[in-house]
């Protein structure tokens, strides 16, 4: 069986999609991965990615805003 750690929970303010992120390690000594679960009303869309995977997709959305100026919506 799998512990699931919550890392982060925030909902997008267009849309309001509700953005989980958790820490999924395996009871059986595999990688730990990262959950991304995506709901939107009554949809659920769960991505697992591993740590290279998260690590590009975290660069990639670092480099896009900060390429959008002061446009913050929190």
């Amino acid at each position: 069986m799998a512990e699931t750690v919550d890392l982060a929970n925030f909902k997008v303010p267009l849309g309001a999609q509700e953005i989980l992120l958790q820490q999924i390690d395996h009871a059986e000594g595999g990688m730990s991965l990262m959950r991304i679960r995506i709901r939107e009303g009554k949809r659920f869309t769960i991505f697992d990615i591993d740590p290279g995977t998260a690590r590009q997709w975290a660069q990639a959305m670092q480099a896009w805003a900060d390429g959008q100026g002061n446009g913050s919506h929190e």
